[in-house]
């Protein structure tokens, strides 16, 4: 089962970008395939190995970080070759 993830790591401290961007980089460095765009970053691939590595990633964040909100959106589908159409 093949999943879309949209994620958005929202640090709430002063030095917020050196965490997004050690984030943003360990999303890089997995065998997903990763969009980014200035708002968000789209993660794709296969549902349960997907998961287990941002249950990891994200976990290793948290503990880095000392407040963050992750926001999450999650589709069932690859929509990783989207292509708008109008």
């Amino acid at each position: 089962m093949k999943a879309s993830i949209e994620l958005t790591m929202s640090p709430l401290q002063a030095d917020y970008e050196e965490h997004i961007i050690t984030f943003i980089k360990k999303l890089r460095d997995s065998e997903f395939t990763v969009l980014e765009n200035p708002l968000s970053t789209q993660i794709y691939g296969d549902y349960y190995p997907l998961m287990k590595f941002l249950t990891n990633v994200i976990g290793e964040s948290m503990e880095q970080t000392g407040v963050v909100l992750f926001y999450i959106k999650l589709v069932k589908t690859d929509r990783s070759d989207y292509e708008p159409f109008f």
